[in-house]
């Protein structure tokens, strides 16, 4: 009995011994879940040795606080969407994540195939961000050669450039070659610029920060086909959009460019505008004459009316009346 009794009382002693170590198995779990909680909620000055305790954040003391202020303590507030980490600059928003467009060199068949192609995508530049930095230039050039490889626009770059700038609605698809923009000389400086910008985009260097973008509107307006497309990124003073399904994908943007460039120019060689004397520029009483009407046959081009006869012997402008008093400083 006795050995039995030993027996017994040993398969108690294991039995007991099992709950011990369930009972320790249990509680090393329980502690698992539970310090990632306890060490989160740690105080901070026990974190940073002391120091948390006694910071203090310039953005809650009224002194440091002024109008405007929130934009300098708003630290990440302002970072670019996720995955343009790569495209930071100083003049570049990213607002979605983009894909690089496919490079590509648009080499022309001829000498003034690529004269053509080199000039219309300078005048683009020029026009369309003149005053901007090289981000914004070299964007609106990579838009143009998007529209160039996208079967949905002309395939050639005068072609892209000059769209629609038949047009008599000033609805053209680059406002500058239909509205009397070009009446004015280029600034030496700034086309030679503008030149080297374009240069280095026909010869293949991809702008990446656009992305697959095809539109493009300034900052200052919100034309109604901006909701119906996504919004890419801000940059300098443009915001650029893709097309949404496939033809905003990579996939759709297959045309080859053929290095064949029919024009040269606008379409439109002449613009609605009545000649202003000298006179009445110096006075200041320009007013905006209103548009003629046009018959449905004009349909050749846009006629405009013939100058009246010059009062001093010189050249009439044919500026329109916007955009006559450019670059004069205000008195």
């Amino acid at each position: 009995m006795r050995v039995g009794g030993r027996s017994l009382e040993a398969g108690g002693a294991g039995r007991r011994g099992n709950w011990a170590g369930r009972s320790l198995i249990l509680l090393a779990a329980l502690l698992g879940l539970l310090a990632p909680r306890l060490i989160t909620a740690a105080p901070l000055d026990l974190l940073n040795g002391g120091e948390a305790a006694t910071a203090i954040d310039p953005a809650e003391q009224p002194g440091d606080n002024f109008p405007g202020s929130a934009f300098f303590f708003a630290e990440g507030a302002f970072d670019p969407a996720p995955g343009t980490e790569t495209l930071r600059s100083q003049h570049v928003l990213g607002l979605d994540s983009v894909s690089a467009a496919p490079s590509a060199r648009f080499q022309g068949l001829t000498a003034i195939d690529r004269y053509r192609a080199l000039n219309c995508l300078t005048s683009a530049i020029y026009y369309e961000a003149g005053n901007e930095p090289e981000d914004g230039q070299r964007a609106v050039a990579q838009v143009v050669l998007n529209r160039v490889r996208n079967p949905l626009w002309p395939g050639s770059v005068c072609g892209v450039v000059y769209q629609g700038s038949e047009r008599a609605d000033y609805r053209c698809q680059f406002t500058f070659s239909c509205d009397g923009s070009m009446a004015r000389t280029p600034l030496p400086s700034a086309w030679v610029r503008a030149r080297r910008v374009a240069q280095e985009a026909l010869a293949g260097h991809v702008y990446a920060p656009v992305g697959l973008a095809t539109h493009y509107h300034t900052l200052a307006v919100r034309p109604d086909w901006s909701s119906s497309l996504r919004p890419v990124a801000v940059i300098g003073a443009h915001i650029f959009y893709r097309n949404l399904g496939l033809n905003g994908s990579a996939a759709a943007f297959n045309a080859v460019y053929r290095g064949y460039e029919s024009l040269s120019g606008p379409a439109r060689t002449s613009w609605p505008v009545r000649p202003v004397a000298p006179s009445e520029m110096l006075a200041g009483t320009v007013t905006r004459p209103a548009t003629p009407s046009i018959s449905p046959s004009a349909s050749a081009g846009w006629a405009s009316p013939a100058p009246p006869p010059a009062q001093d012997g010189l050249p009439q402008s044919t500026i329109r009346p916007e955009y006559r008093n450019s670059g004069r400083p205000l008195i």
